[in-house]
């Protein structure tokens, strides 16, 4: 599928819009409802699932009544490379022009919902202007993550010089598509103390790694396992949307995991791994062996280490309980913030309408200093600043001050005393590998799992994926680096997936990853680890800009604020092979990204 674009073609981006979001704030909100409530009830033991227990599949031919069919536009209304939405009464669908040909697709995509005909058409797939995923535009198909699910495909047709699009209601209605997968046939699913894979960490790699095993027609048992007490949910949004509930984070209905004989075993720890006898021990006694692993255990928080550290109410965001208790226990009180990183200042933003305060405390002196820059950090702290956050920068956290063991205040270094009612950390993590030590499976000194670009380990038959591992990052020179980015756990999650059905799959995605703070998006592509100078286009007072990050004479990563859909522009530039150089984003001309350049 999809196999029909062999030769690359060079790259052509032709979007002449640079709109300002007027999706403001919807985009992290628009995740959520996705139907009925999935509750899941997940309490370690429960070590079977029901095979009678189906998803009710849309019929695979709809009848004529199901279908709506219209002319909507004329051969001579599209160039080649635009994009359109044209309304089917039911619904809108996207209308392609490419290479001489029409194609008609979802208009939205399955991540968030973002506008794609307001995304990058390249290569034969549009990208999402919000996160980055890629969809084939002959099939649909999701190519490029974040997200799970691809876009329906829909007929057309070329009649007396006008174009039309027939589809089915529901598909134009439900605007995402599951791709075909493979039902378990195995008689020991279920109860048997052994499986065919056997999968360590149920976020996005590892969630990745079962549908694409169930997609590619992978038929024998698959065992899901987590520390978590919850089916796999949207965990970047733990920090975007404190208050969100378990159910609305779900990646998937409990119904899914049951269809498809993808078991999930909740609240199991595991202690150790045998590779010799392909053999996991978890911490209950329970064990379970396998015949080919994937390892995608993700990363533990810091913690502070500083006197008073077990003090009532300090908490690191770990789950969707630790971010309602956060949000419960900080409103009308007094908040502090501890690390001025992603989730830190995603915490802060979201509480400045809560708390009575929120402070935050700082090392460096800007926030996102080492990941931003300066002048981009300084801009953004001051959005802070006008919602009230009060910021400590240059210090840290000397002590944590109780009344009646719950905590009372912050002080500093700086011997600055905060008040304080609750108190997020958000210090960075380390890789949650300590279960591997004993094995012989190679850590490095930090304790990241090395992988090659197959995403496998130094042992056969054992994958790792995800915010655990180093990989060889292909378009930097095959450079060993560390990416614990949600898009970059799904791209790994299904390579290791591929790998272990022998496709020869290998990593190749440009990393894309992105925040939310007071209803503004800041997007982000690229690896940019030891950037020497940043270039600003645009305005940094108004946070309508694009950063480049330069090294020496190549950008090796983009930032931008109000400037769609530029970050997937560079994305699509820097995923088709070409090298982007300092002085073409330099002079303010554009052109170059546009396809009308150099």
């Amino acid at each position: 599928m999809g196999g029909c674009f062999s030769k690359p073609k060079p790259v052509e981006l032709k979007i002449e819009v640079v709109l300002p979001e007027k999706e403001r704030g919807k985009e992290e909100l628009l995740a959520g409802g996705k139907g009925s409530p999935r509750a899941y009830q997940g309490n370690g033991t429960a070590r079977h699932f029901h095979a009678d227990e189906r998803l009710p599949a849309p019929h695979p031919y709809p009848s004529a009544q199901d279908c709506v069919e219209a002319a909507v536009c004329h051969v001579k209304d599209l160039e080649n490379g635009q994009m359109r939405e044209v309304e089917l009464g039911w619904g809108k669908v996207l209308l392609v022009k490419d290479n001489g040909e029409f194609h008609a697709l979802g208009h939205k995509c399955p991540h968030y919902g973002a506008p794609l005909v307001k995304g990058v058409l390249s290569r034969g797939r549009v990208r999402c202007p919000w996160h980055g995923a890629c969809f084939n535009i002959s099939t649909g198909d999701l190519e490029d993550f974040p997200g799970l699910d691809s876009l329906h495909k829909f007929q057309v047709k070329i009649e007396k010089e006008k174009v039309y699009v027939r589809a089915s209601k529901q598909a134009l209605q439900l605007q995402r598509r599951t791709k075909v997968m493979a039902k378990c046939i195995s008689p020991s699913a279920g109860h048997s103390s052994s499986t065919n894979v056997l999968i360590v960490g149920a976020g996005a790699a590892g969630l990745v790694c079962a549908e694409t095993l169930r997609q590619e027609g992978f038929s024998d048992r698959i065992v899901l396992c987590t520390l978590d007490r919850h089916l796999p949910y949207d965990r970047p949004k733990l920090s975007k949307s404190l208050d969100a509930q378990p159910e609305q984070l779900a990646l998937r209905p409990k119904e899914f995991f049951r269809a498809y004989g993808i078991e999930v075993l909740t609240e199991a720890q595991v202690v150790t791994v045998d590779v010799r006898n392909k053999k996991v021990v978890f911490k209950d006694g329970f064990k379970l062996e396998y015949s080919k692993l994937l390892l995608a255990p993700g990363s533990s928080p810091k913690t502070l280490s500083c006197k008073g550290k077990e003090v009532e109410n300090v908490f690191t965001i770990r789950t969707p309980e630790d971010a309602n208790r956060v949000v419960r226990l900080a409103r009308g009180r007094n908040a502090v913030v501890v690390g001025a990183g992603f989730l830190g200042m995603e915490v802060a933003a979201y509480l400045t309408e809560k708390a009575h305060s929120v402070s935050v405390v700082e090392l460096e002196e800007t926030p996102f200093r080492r990941f931003l820059g300066e002048r981009v950090g300084r801009a953004l702290m001051k959005m802070f600043e006008n919602n009230r956050v009060k910021f400590y920068m240059q210090t840290e956290v000397s002590e944590l001050r109780a009344q009646e063991g719950k905590l009372k205040e912050v002080v500093l270094k700086s011997s600055k005393v905060v008040r304080a009612d609750v108190c997020v950390v958000g210090i960075g993590a380390v890789p949650a590998t300590g279960f591997l030590r004993q094995s012989s499976i190679n850590l490095d000194s930090r304790g990241f799992i090395p992988v090659n670009k197959m995403m496998q380990t130094n042992v056969p038959g054992v994958f790792a994926a995800g915010d655990a591992v180093t990989f060889p990052l292909a378009w930097r020179n095959n450079r060993k680096v560390n990416i614990p980015h949600w898009q970059m756990a799904h791209a790994q999650g299904r390579v290791a997936a591929q790998n272990m059905l022998a496709q020869e799959a290998e990593i190749s995605t440009v990393p894309y990853l992105w925040t939310a703070m007071f209803g503004k998006s800041l997007r982000y592509a690229g690896y940019g680890e030891g950037f020497d100078d940043v270039i600003i286009q645009g305005d940094l007072e108004e946070l309508k800009f694009v950063a480049f990050y330069t090294k020496g004479d190549e950008v090796i990563a983009v930032a931008s604020m109000n400037y769609d859909p530029i970050v997937s522009k560079v994305a699509e530039v820097l995923a088709s092979g070409r090298a982007i150089r300092k002085r073409e984003v330099e002079t303010g001309d554009m052109s170059w990204l546009t396809g009308k350049g150099s």
